[in-house]
């Protein structure tokens, strides 16, 4: 059975660069390629890094869905039915919208897929596809495979280290998917030698953690970082503001080699954080979080959102004058975006509030709903604002860190990535993005 595996192009926000699209390649395709039976023929066409082939004949396709690319997975799936191929979505937007996707191709996976993809296979050589396969178990991550990244071409994108060692969320959040009725959110991590065997077969010493949450269960994450001392990775992760109460596991973090931390502030208005559940926030707390991280010699990558129903016009210069002031490393802004099949989007349904239904522009760099004390202008106006202004010549010089050795990783990420992000980014266009990638590894902290 030949099987085609598809990502489509993701939806452009004003302030990426191409390297935002083809920052890694995509691990659920990757697992999916690791979970088929070696009597498969099975391969991957990322339409960020290439163009789609669309005169091809395999026997079946399957593509990952998100929001912002539901409208495009439509559009190929329209094309291969067309030529009597048949098509199964999978990702978190089908798994949060099954019904919605089955309007547009034969079948869906609802959850993960260690627990379905070969039955589904099995049942299409037999003719008989379902048109729904949900997992209902909470997936044993042992059965994880070891995710094998040559089957994609890896020097078109900047980094192929990245990686998970969890799956869930402790944590509901009303603006996140794990707040949909049909998502998993059993958190669970991976077993540790599992986890280390597949860092081990990156080839790089530095390393990027996409989990959710990389201390959902922090006794497994101690237990980790612990592996890792004396092993000279660098590596970045995600996590929750609550790791403030954790100083003991932030030391770890800085001697097993920890740079830099994605955290989810969100707001620096209580209100906004209280009105969609975020309860691991404290907004009081993020200062004293953040100078215990700089004192630790890791940077912060601050995920701020606007358009709150408390916030005003005056947010955008109040969150850029905290953000200077407490030097945080670099920002990632959104605006709030209400993900169909989440508790956000359901309530803003109910209040008459969603104005833009074009999925398209649910990447968070769009304004899809009525906010509640600004003009829909006012909201975006900021949005791009804020972004100029925290990446400005004059602000990136004011957040230079104090730890000189934060400083050539710092200036990388402010200048080549963002501030002159489409310039360098263009390099890529030669078949060199992980080139560019192996280069900034090297300036920023020494390794390859």
């Amino acid at each position: 059975m030949k099987i085609k595996l598809i990502s489509p192009k993701m939806s452009p926000r004003p302030m990426d660069s191409i390297f935002k699209r083809v920052l890694s390649p995509p691990l659920s395709l990757l697992t999916l390629v690791a979970l088929t039976p070696a009597e498969h023929e099975v391969w991957i066409e990322d339409e960020n890094i290439q163009r789609l082939n669309v005169f091809d004949a395999p026997d079946l396709v399957g593509i990952t869905v998100n929001v912002d690319t539901s409208e495009r997975a439509f559009e190929i799936s329209r094309h291969y039915a067309n030529r009597g191929v048949k098509v199964v979505f999978g990702g978190i937007h089908a798994s949060a919208n099954p019904d919605l996707m089955l309007r547009h191709c034969d079948s869906v996976v609802v959850g993960e897929a260690e627990e379905i993809w070969e039955s589904l296979l099995d049942d299409f050589a037999r003719n008989r596809l379902k048109p729904l396969y949900r997992n209902d178990k909470v997936t044993d991550l042992s059965r994880v495979p070891l995710l094998d990244r040559n089957v994609v071409d890896r020097k078109k994108y900047l980094y192929h280290n990245v990686m998970v060692t969890s799956r869930g969320c402790p944590f509901k959040c009303d603006f996140c998917y794990n707040s949909g009725k049909h998502v998993t959110n059993t958190f669970r991590n991976r077993p540790l030698d599992n986890v280390v065997k597949e860092m081990e077969s990156l080839g790089t010493k530095q390393i990027l953690f996409i989990d959710d949450n990389f201390i959902g269960n922090i006794e497994w994450t101690k237990r980790f970082v612990e592996t890792l001392k004396g092993e000279n990775y660098s590596w970045h992760a995600a996590v929750s503001a609550n790791i403030l109460h954790r100083e003991d596991l932030i030391r770890d973090f800085a001697q097993s080699g920890c740079k830099s931390l994605f955290i989810g502030f969100e707001s620096i208005e209580e209100n906004s954080i209280s009105s969609v559940g975020k309860r691991q926030n404290r907004v009081g707390e993020y200062e004293k979080l953040i100078s215990l991280l700089h004192r630790y010699g890791i940077m912060v990558n601050a995920s701020m959102v606007f358009g709150f129903d408390s916030d005003k016009p005056s947010i955008f210069g109040e969150t850029l004058d905290w953000l200077v002031a407490n030097k945080v490393e670099t920002m990632t802004a959104h605006i709030l975006t209400p993900y169909p099949g989440t508790v956000l989007y359901n309530r803003l349904i109910s209040e008459n509030r969603i104005i833009n239904f074009d999925t398209t522009r649910y990447n968070t760099s769009n304004v899809v709903f009525r906010p509640a004390l600004m003009s829909v202008v006012e909201l975006y106006d900021g949005y791009l604002r804020i972004y100029k202004d925290f990446y400005s010549f004059k602000n990136i010089f004011k957040r230079i860190p104090d730890d000189k050795n934060l400083r050539k990783p710092y200036l990388v990420f402010n200048l080549a990535y963002r501030k002159f992000g489409r310039l360098t980014s263009i390099f890529g266009n030669f078949g060199m993005m992980s080139a560019i990638g192996r280069m900034a590894r090297k300036i920023s902290y020494g390794i390859e």
